[in-house]
């Protein structure tokens, strides 16, 4: 059976990435991609704006143009317009990949409340690689428990709008709740003059914007006498791509409720 995916942000560099690898996919046929209102790109083939040729699918400005002609709507845009989306799927029970993030928790919330009603797989990070460090960090921060200090380094393309990145925030959330810890009351978000001491219980973060950066993440546990890291670099938008589209195929066949990356690689029992 072949999924019918409509993409978000035709124009973007995940909507492109998005459209070049479902061309690459038998079981997947794109049904549906949006730019911005007002964009000059409104009307053009979307196989084409991604470099692989003709696909006979038009870029529209709405999502209410294609979305009864879908299974499931991969989104990578903003918080405002991803929830505008949502309401959309949510009214026409179409299934929903969302890799938006800087949701606040208002927004967050709101998914939540969509996910009673449709199957959504939501995620700071589609790459099977970030989610395998996911599981490896929760084993890490078990095993160190309070004996460490924890620090959280990431770095992105000067472009990226968001600090720290949704991936970096959810690799310190992993390691928060293995301590039994609340993120929001230990994290650290940078360090300017006479400090002081470190407490051990903080999570620190670091951001780095920079370059073409795609996307790098180390996090350190740091004892006396030695120092163990978990890192995971990123060197093309298609490994987020294809796990996107690893997801959509997932979701699409599930029963409502909220799921994330660690659910369809079934992960959480590993």
């Amino acid at each position: 059976m072949t999924i019918k995916v409509g993409v978000i942000g035709a124009a973007g560099r995940m909507g492109r990435m998005l459209i070049e690898a479902i061309s690459a996919e038998d079981s997947l046929e794109l049904a549906g991609a949006t730019e911005r209102p007002g964009s000059s790109l409104i009307g053009s083939d979307a196989g084409e704006l991604a470099g692989v040729g003709v696909l006979n699918v038009k870029v529209t400005e709405s999502l209410a143009h294609f979305v009864d002609g879908i299974d499931v709507l991969i989104d990578f845009s903003s918080p405002e317009a991803t929830l505008d989306h949502l309401r959309v799927c949510q009214e026409q029970s179409v299934a929903m990949v969302i890799g938006t993030t800087g949701l606040t928790h208002a927004q967050d919330q709101a998914v939540e409340q969509a996910a009673q009603q449709i199957p959504i797989c939501k995620a700071s990070n589609f790459s099977t690689g970030v989610n395998v460090c996911f599981k490896l960090l929760d084993i890490a921060a078990r095993t160190f428990g309070d004996d460490v200090d924890i620090e959280i380094i990431e770095a992105h393309h000067r472009h990226k709008v968001d600090a720290p990145s949704g991936t970096a925030l959810s690799m310190g959330g992993v390691v928060a709740n293995a301590l039994g810890r609340d993120l929001a009351e230990v994290a650290v978000f940078g360090r300017e003059g006479q400090t002081g001491p470190r407490s051990r219980e903080t999570i620190g973060f670091a951001t780095v914007r920079a370059g073409d950066i795609i996307g790098d993440h180390t996090v350190i546990f740091a004892a006396d006498g030695e120092r163990f890291e978990i890192t995971h670099k990123a060197s093309s938008r298609m490994s987020f791509a294809k796990g996107a589209l690893r997801a959509a195929r997932w979701v699409a066949k599930q029963p409502a409720d909220l799921y994330d990356m660690q659910d369809v690689l079934n992960l959480k029992d590993a």
